[in-house]
């Protein structure tokens, strides 16, 4: 079982893949040191990419999707857990025991909680990683967002994306399969260059999922910050 203290630290590391998108649907992140990478063919990314706006209508063409995941944070802790999204606007996180911890997007905020760990906390919508995920439409080419470069390594296309009126302020990095396109993942850093990187496996869209899986379950704030169950 993961002990108190590493638990924080995913916490830590859940806070920051949460908050590492902004309004924009980026980044409230510091510069950070490149990331070694073999090599890869490297493209530019002017608005009119082709690559580009083939991600754009992958993304755009989603109504729902579903996956595990792995999350791997600062520090080398790994978590798992099923991701499920309905676009636009809903998106839940929920991570397998021994973890209590449940993230949900209803629509207009995100509200994050852990019995286990007392801990509780809701942001707009906009100001979290939901604005990736459940943005609509999602708009990479003359938006709020901008797509420094466009890579291809290890059969995988990977969009590295600022937030255009603040290049400066960090990256995110989203990874597809390319043939058919499948989101396999993404990568945030924050202002310390810590790096969240979360991995899928078993991606479906299409899929039924119900309004109930969107909305808080839990207990009452006060109660959860008190312990209980």
């Amino acid at each position: 079982m993961l002990d108190s203290a590493v638990f924080d630290r995913h916490i830590r590391g859940m806070r920051t893949l949460l908050t590492a998108l902004s309004a924009a649907a980026l980044l409230t992140l510091g510069t950070v040191q490149a990331h070694a990478q073999a090599p890869v063919q490297q493209a530019q990314a002017p608005a009119s990419n082709p690559q580009v706006a083939e991600v754009e209508r992958y993304f755009n063409s989603i109504r729902t999707m579903q996956a595990r995941f792995v999350q791997s944070n600062p520090g080398g802790t790994v978590v798992q857990g099923t991701l499920s999204v309905s676009r636009p606007g809903r998106m839940r996180f929920e991570y397998d025991p021994p973890s209590q911890l449940k993230i949900v997007a209803d629509g207009s905020q995100v509200t994050m909680w852990d019995i286990a760990n007392r801990d509780f906390g809701q942001w707009p919508i906009g100001w979290t990683a939901a604005s990736f995920l459940v943005r609509e439409p999602m708009v990479l080419q003359g938006g709020d967002l901008t797509v420094e470069k466009v890579e291809r390594t290890d059969g995988m296309l990977q969009l590295t994306m600022s937030q255009t009126k603040k290049p400066n302020e960090g990256k995110v990095i989203v990874r597809l399969n390319e043939n058919p396109m499948v989101l396999r993942g993404w990568s945030i850093i924050d202002n310390r260059g810590q790096r969240v990187d979360v991995a899928l496996n078993g991606l479906q869209t299409g899929l039924p999922l119900a309004a109930s899986l969107f909305k808080f379950d839990g207990p009452d704030a006060g109660q959860i910050r008190r312990g209980a169950n």
